[in-house]
This record gives C-alpha cells, structure tokens and sequence, in this order.
C-alpha cells in the first residue's frame, strides 16, 4: 500500500506516542567539581573553587550604595552578590604548593569545598608540601584547620609576619570592635594547629619562596596583605589575592574600596600599582574573588580596566 503524506504522518506520530520520554529523567542537580588547571611553563597550576557566598556589596563598598546597585545592574548582577572563593595549588614538579586555603567551616554551607575539590582534582592535602597564604582573613584560612585538627599534615605555612603579629594577637583581639572579633578569632583557630607544631614559618616583605615562586608586598587590604608571582620557562602568573573583590564596579572604578580594607588608601594604591603593571606587560593574573576560575588579563582603558578572561583552550 502507497502511504499518503497525510497517512505517513499520522504513522510516525502514533510511533512517536509510544517511544520512551528520554526527556522525563529526574534533573541532576549537581555541577562538576571545580578545578581548572593550566599550563605555565613546566609548572601546573589548578585552580579550586572554594564555592561561592552572596555579599552586600552596595553596604561594604565605599561609594553610594545606589551607584554600586546601576554597576551591579549593567552587568546583570543583583544585590546580595554572588563572590567566588579561589584557591590555587601550584605543582612545580619538585613542590606541591596551595595559595591560600578557602573558609573551611567559618562562612556557612555555600563555600568549605577547597579540599573536596583538591581530592577530585587527583591531589591529596597530604601532598602539599607548602601553603602560602595572601593574608590571615577567614575565608582564606579556614580551610587550613577542621576541628582543631591540622588538614594539611605535610604542609609549611608562610605568610608575612605583618599579618600574623596582627590577626594572631590575643591583645588585638581583645581591644577589636565586636562585629571585627570573628576574623581575629578565625586566623588563631585556623594556625594555632601549625603554629603549635613549628609549621608556621612567617617572612618579612618581598621574598622567594621557592625556585620560580616570589612573594610581594601588597600592604592594605590587610597589614600584610602578599601578592605571589609564579613564574616559569618565560611564563608568568601573578596571585592577586584580595586586591579586587567586584569585577562590576572596581576595573571601572579602582579607586573605590571595600570594608574589609584595613587600610584603604594603601588597598587603593597597592591595586593601582599591581594593575598598571600587569596591563602594562599582559602577565596572566589569578585573583581569588573573581568569577571561579579567576584567571584572565587585565587591560587598561583610560584610567580604568577590563577583565579578559582566560580563553577555554588554555584551560585542562
């Protein structure tokens, strides 16, 4: 029999009516672990994904909280605002070293997913052999401890003596405003374990850790606020830690800073200089509140920068 356009058609729906609903699965729910990694030179970096918090940015930065809501806005952000907490493990091919170690317990529910995505990235926190730390705020040193309780058993700490006879001092503690106490508390619980077993091991200023990684001063943001250049076969990565924390408001406008800045006029300055630099010589940044994975370049425009993402071909 000669099927008819009309008949043939009235057959493949009646079959179609019949085959399984692929389409009806249950949702999945769930992302990918959040490591990235790169190539840089002969070393390898990852970066990990601590997990994200939402922040009032229109209360903590130092502009009108109507100009950071239209910022916010344009680039299709609300308030609170979504922040990403990076980390960034560094494999030297002799070291195995992780800047910074992401909140730990001391933010909440939404972020403490440093060392779980370590462990999916195929490194074990008995593997690192160092932790350099961009300076001693809670979301960047919670993850060092869990119950009092060293995470990293392997592991040196370093950070610059300005921030640990700051935010390690019972006295400082003391005397802090209330609402201030928590970060104080946070870095003391966080290095104590360390610190107890001669695993803390500050240094003062501008100093080379290890061969191809070099730490610099950025003061500001906190008293000992450290920016790490790593850098190898020619290739050059700069760990900006919390020199930016709102990609929609601060490239446009640098000169605005946040709360969290102990000392906002040196925050200013210290972002000045290291973003004029790396604009000027197109280094690869790594910044650890940027969207994950917080690697890109930074271009100026005027007395403004843009943010350039790391294209997806460079990432593994």
């Amino acid at each position: 029999m000669k099927l008819t356009p009309l008949l043939t058609a009235l057959v493949f729906a009646a079959a179609a009516s019949t085959a399984p609903a692929f389409a009806a699965a249950p949702l999945a729910g769930t992302n990918a672990p959040g490591f990235q990694r790169i190539m840089l030179g002969d070393f390898e970096v990852t970066a990990l994904s601590d997990g994200t918090v939402d922040l009032p940015f229109d209360k903590l930065l130092h502009e009108p909280a109507d100009t950071t809501k239209k910022a916010l806005a344009r680039n299709f952000q609300s308030v609170p605002t979504e922040a990403s907490v990076n980390g960034f493990l560094i494999n030297t091919g002799g070291k195995l070293i992780l800047v910074d170690t992401g909140a730990g317990s001391l933010f909440g529910p939404t972020l403490g997913k440093l060392v779980a995505n370590l462990k999916a990235s195929g490194y074990q926190p008995e593997q690192v052999d160092e932790i350099y730390l961009t300076h001693l705020h809670p979301d960047h040193v919670g993850g060092l401890a869990a119950n009092s309780a060293i995470v990293f058993p392997n592991a040196v700490v370093r950070a610059d003596q300005r921030d640990t006879d700051f935010w390690l001092s019972q006295a400082n503690l003391d005397k802090a405003p209330a609402d201030n106490k928590g970060f104080f508390q946070g870095a003391i619980a966080s290095l104590s374990p360390y610190a107890a077993v001669q695993h803390l091991k500050p240094f003062s200023g501008d100093t080379e850790l290890a061969p191809g990684v070099r730490a610099t001063s950025s003061y500001g943001h906190t008293p000992g606020h450290t920016i790490y250049t790593v850098e190898s076969k020619g290739k050059k990565l700069v760990l900006i830690g919390d020199l930016i924390h709102v990609a929609a408001v601060q490239f446009d406008h640098p000169e605005v800073t946040i709360g969290f800045d102990s000392d906002s006029k040196n925050a200013y300055a210290s972002r000045t200089k290291v973003f004029q630099a790396v604009a000027k010589d197109g280094t690869l940044i790594g910044a650890s509140h940027l969207s994950f994975p917080g690697l890109g370049h930074i271009r100026a425009a005027g007395k403004s920068y843009q943010w350039v993402p790391v294209a997806y071909s460079q990432l593994r």
